[in-house]
Order: C-alpha cells, then structure tokens, then sequence
C-alpha cells in the first residue's frame, strides 16, 4: 500500500484559489462598510437639515438670503449653507440646504429642499 498525497502543483493551485476568495471576501467586506459610513453620513446630514427647517418654520426669516453655521450632531459638528429664495410663483419661499462634513465645504453630504410660507 502506497501513500499518495498532494503535488507541489496541486498544493499551490489551492493557495491561489484560496487566496483569491479571501481577497474577494475582504474586498466586499470593505464596501459594505463604506457602504454603512455613507448611509450613516447621509442619515445625520439629512436630520441636520431636516431640524434646520423645522427651526426656520418656528421662527420664518422673513427676508431671502444665505446663510452658513454649524451644528454638533453624532459627535462631529456639521457645516451647512442655507439660501432662501422665493419659489416660482412668489407663494412659497424655497429654502435650499447643503449639509458638509468639513468646513471647507468641498463637497456637501447632502442638499435638501423644503417649503415656507412667506
């Protein structure tokens, strides 16, 4: 009874095959949690800009105009740009903000519109 075992060949083609699907297994790894940062970014950006109108509905500027600032939220303070404009019509004031990460304002995490009365 002789014993057989792998080739050298043999043992190599499964470390390559195997180092192949632990790659694709830590490159999909890496983008779901890319994914998660991105929505999570997105949510708290949008909750910024959703309690910034909410401010503005509790208190109407009263007046068109920009405006910047910043909000602490999840541990990290976001910058924000809001433009009051009137909106087609001139029934409603169309309130546009863009919510950032940093306060260079390269990029916005997130634009929203909402609606005031005058």
């Amino acid at each position: 009874m002789s014993a057989r075992g792998f080739t050298l060949l043999e043992v190599l083609v499964a470390l390559v095959v195997i180092a192949v699907a632990v790659a694709a297994l830590a490159r999909a790894g890496g983008q779901a949690i890319n994914g998660q940062f991105e929505a999570e970014q997105r949510t708290m950006a949008l909750w910024v800009a959703d309690n910034l109108l909410a401010e503005l509905r509790l208190d109407p500027p009263g007046q068109t105009g920009r405006s910047q600032g910043s909000t602490p939220m999840g541990g990290r303070n976001w910058h924000w740009d809001v433009l009051i404009q009137l909106a087609p019509g001139d029934e409603m004031l169309r309130v546009d903000v863009a919510v950032y990460e940093d306060a260079q304002r390269q990029r916005p995490v997130l634009t929203h519109v909402g609606f005031l009365p005058p």
